[in-house]
């Protein structure tokens, strides 16, 4: 069988994601599987074994542009799909596997799509309430029961990600804690800096090195939080705390997650992303669910109050107090930590290529 995936428009979607190639892949060992989808997700893309290639969406999220999509669906006829299967809910997502002229076309009901989908499915969202399951469900026929659900697995680039740590000047002489305070949904999933710096503080401490995460949107608060670290560390901050929000690209701040000891995020990409590398990860959930989207790594902690008023799953508090993330105190997610490094669940060298 060969596949056309047209893919998700976001890091920790397209991570999950991995988790549809690989039941392809068990049903099929010999299938292709090619995925339609924005150009930064080709790092991703190139360190998930179950993917031939990535195709470069041209157009920007939300961008409809008939004209682009038919010229693109059109130039695809010839690779001769077996069947598509479109993960985005959107009308705009169906028409390039329309034009490409596949066979089998499916995915979830969705913004008016029923000529353009020929596979098409009602979601029972009580049957699958992670989105893993949805998109898992998709490999499948209608209604199947899912038995297990596979886990995505990122392979580190080996040849590059000891250049990524010279070019930055990173160190190899502690252990590494990796912070990912960014999250690109909004405030309302960001634990505060003044928490991740008393993280931090007791790293350094105990005698670790920290390397912070993010966009270049995150570096103003990557240096907030290196700001709030106690004086008593300022020798500490300047040899061994790294911003690294802005500097690195996708496919190195990959390479570089894949040497952290432990990772402490917010529900983001980035999470994702540490849990595919197998990285002892702590998770903060504020108005977001593990429910629907939880790490998909054995060795995590998730740590959330579950307050009455969340999850509410809005960009910004609708209360005001964000009591969900400010009363959310920094030594839970130390006692994760803890927990994950007593039980000896070690970070896997072994996940590079």
């Amino acid at each position: 069988m060969k596949y056309l995936i047209v893919g998700p428009s976001w890091v920790g979607d397209m991570v999950m994601a991995q988790t549809l190639f690989i039941e392809l892949r068990q049903q099929d060992p010999e299938a292709i599987i090619d995925v339609l989808a924005p150009a930064w997700s080709a790092p991703l893309l190139a360190r998930m074994s179950e993917v031939r290639r990535g195709l470069n969406m041209p157009l920007g999220h939300g961008k409809r542009e008939f004209g682009v999509r038919r010229k693109l669906g059109k130039s695809l006829i010839s690779e001769q799909y077996d069947q598509a299967i479109v993960l985005p809910n959107s009308l705009k997502s169906a028409l390039i596997p329309f034009w490409a002229r596949i066979p089998k076309r499916t995915g979830w009901k969705g913004e008016m799509r029923y000529v353009l989908l020929n596979d098409l499915r009602t979601l029972d969202k009580q049957r699958y309430p992670l989105m893993i399951e949805r998109f898992v469900a998709l490999a499948h026929p209608k209604g199947a029961s899912l038995s297990s659900l596979p886990q995505p697995s990122l392979m580190a680039d080996s040849l590059h990600r000891d250049a990524a740590r010279e070019k930055f000047h990173l160190g190899s002489s502690k252990p590494i804690l990796a912070l990912c305070p960014g999250a690109e949904f909004g405030p309302a999933k960001r634990w505060p800096e003044r928490h991740y710096a008393a993280v931090a503080e007791q790293k350094l401490a105990d005698g670790w090195q920290v390397w912070l995460f993010g966009s270049e949107k995150d570096a103003p608060g990557n240096d907030e939080i290196i700001r709030q670290i106690s004086e008593d560390c300022s020798e500490k901050k300047t040899e061994s705390v790294h911003n690294l929000a802005g500097q690195t690209s996708l496919a190195e701040a990959i390479d570089l997650l894949s040497f952290a000891d432990a990772v402490v995020s917010n529900d983001s990409g980035l999470m994702h992303i540490a849990a595919a590398l197998g990285r002892n990860l702590v998770v903060v959930y504020g108005s977001t669910s593990p429910g629907f989207t939880p790490p998909l790594n054995d060795n995590h902690r998730i740590v959330q109050l579950g307050l009455a008023c969340s999850p509410c799953f809005k960009r910004e508090c609708p209360l005001g107090h964000l009591n969900c993330l400010n009363q959310l105190e920094p030594q839970r997610v130390l006692s994760g930590l803890n927990e994950l490094a007593s039980q000896s669940l070690s970070p896997k060298t072994e996940g590079t290529e």
